[in-house]
């Protein structure tokens, strides 16, 4: 008599999270994009699942080399800043993530950029004011990306974990507190 074959063990919630981490990240075309460094936004997905699969250790350093790649001196954004954010928001959002305070943290400083802006208002009616509408884009578009995930900064904030939850709360003050970019 033939046996069936065993079933695969059902996975909890948890476990079935973990492996849908970052499905998406291969969808991005990294390679043609450019980091704060001037760089080929490649190595952005390596730092992603370090942070996400990594021990605290390893994620903490892989937040700081991201916050260099997106975020580089905590306020030059670049092109590839923007389609980083929404994983940024994943992992922020993820309950086995560690060093989500750092997460966060970067999430702030994204918002809070806004050197292309005040470098074009600086140049406005010169002839350098339209060389900065790119880089106002990625401003824009990162702090949008930030925006638009509120709901997750939001179930962050409402941890029983206050190592997660005030500096999420910190983060969506930020969020009420930062004014919308002049037009230029």
């Amino acid at each position: 008599m033939l046996e069936a074959p065993p079933r695969p063990a059902r996975r909890s919630d948890e476990e079935r999270d973990v492996g849908s981490l970052l499905r998406s990240v291969s969808g991005v075309r990294w390679g043609e994009l450019r980091d704060a460094t001037g760089a080929a936004a490649g190595g952005i997905p390596p730092l992603l699942s370090r942070i996400a699969y990594g021990d605290e250790d390893t994620a903490r350093i892989a937040i700081d080399e991201l916050g260099d790649a997106v975020c580089a001196l905590g306020f030059v954004v670049s092109e590839a800043t923007a389609p980083t954010v929404p994983f940024l928001l994943e992992l922020a959002g993820s309950p086995q993530v560690a060093c989500k305070a750092e997460l966060l943290g970067l999430l702030g400083s994204i918002i809070r950029t806004d050197q292309w802006h005040s470098a074009a208002a600086s140049t406005q009616n010169r002839k350098h004011d339209a060389s900065y509408r790119q880089q106002t884009g990625w401003e824009a578009a990162a702090r949008a990306a930030v925006y638009a995930g509120r709901s997750v900064i939001e179930g962050v904030a409402s941890s029983i974990r206050p190592e997660e939850a005030t500096p999420a709360r910190k983060l969506l003050q930020v969020m009420d507190d930062t004014p919308p970019f002049p037009e230029l």
